[in-house]
């Protein structure tokens, strides 16, 4: 039987549909899983490539497990196999953008 305390990367789910996606981790016991919401960076500024993710959230019981910081991981590593940027608006990974200056080639701005 696994610790349920340690984080575990091949449980990340990924669903995506017409320009919005997102990566969700189990909790057991939790109401919600964690997740990282993204929406595509298209539209006006043409930046197809893009991916503009808004939002994690790790339920609280769950925190302080390295869940979001492996769902940024998750999503980083989609972006360096699948050729798409990373325009950061959730606080969380504007943070851990910031930590990781090996990502910046994968960094876009914030479409207008």
């Amino acid at each position: 039987m696994s610790d349920e305390r340690t984080f575990d990367p091949t449980l990340i789910q990924r669903e995506e549909e017409d320009g919005v996606g997102a990566y969700y981790y189990p909790v057991e016991g939790a109401v919600r899983p964690a997740v990282l919401t993204w929406r595509s960076g298209g539209g006006r500024t043409g930046a197809d490539d893009v991916r503009v993710v808004d939002h994690t959230f790790t339920p609280p019981e769950a925190r302080g497990r390295g869940i979001a910081a492996g769902l940024v991981d998750a999503i980083v590593a989609d972006a360096r196999a699948e050729g798409f940027r990373i325009a950061p608006l959730c606080p969380y990974v504007v943070r851990a953008f910031g930590k990781n200056p090996d990502w910046a080639d994968i960094r876009a701005d914030l479409p207008r």
